[in-house]
């Protein structure tokens, strides 16, 4: 039986083929770390896992990549009202996920991309988006992108 997964751009569900025969790339969204994780976080990441290891079991060699958003409202609010640099904070909360991750004996990913380790490449595609009229900035700052400037969306 064929694996699966629906394709929110045909609206279609499809059959799962990798782009390399052999290995797959999985790219999972992690915590934002701000506060302890908690059982609804952790659904999503025990089913991220059971993916992964259904790939690992059909023979596959998977590239798994989890970002650490450790830069948000959140993670900014929180550090000011515990009166402790955002770093401390975000690396008190990613510790202890990677502790409750250890204890579900959820597989490890092969990296974890923190938030603020691409903050200029964030900005630089934000700019560009703008340039480009695939976005546009609101009166309070914030950023979105145009929908209607990309007709498959």
């Amino acid at each position: 039986m064929a694996l699966k997964f629906f394709n929110t751009l045909s609206r279609k569900k499809e059959n799962f083929l990798p782009i390399k025969s052999d290995r797959v790339g999985l790219y999972t969204c992690g915590p934002t770390v701000y506060d302890f994780a908690h059982i609804g976080n952790f659904r999503t990441f025990l089913f991220e896992d059971l993916l992964k290891r259904y790939l690992i079991h059909k023979g596959y060699r998977v590239k798994h990549i989890m970002n650490i958003t450790d830069v948000d409202d959140k993670t900014i609010k929180k550090s000011r009202t515990e009166n402790i640099s955002l770093k401390d904070l975000t690396n008190k909360y990613s510790n202890t996920f990677f502790s409750d991750s250890n204890w579900l004996r959820i597989l490890p990913a092969d990296n974890y991309p923190r938030a603020t380790e691409s903050i200029d490449k964030m900005i630089d595609l934000i700019s560009s988006l703008l340039k480009k009229g695939f976005a546009y900035e609101e009166n309070d700052g914030s950023v979105y992108f145009r929908i209607n400037s990309y007709p498959q969306y």
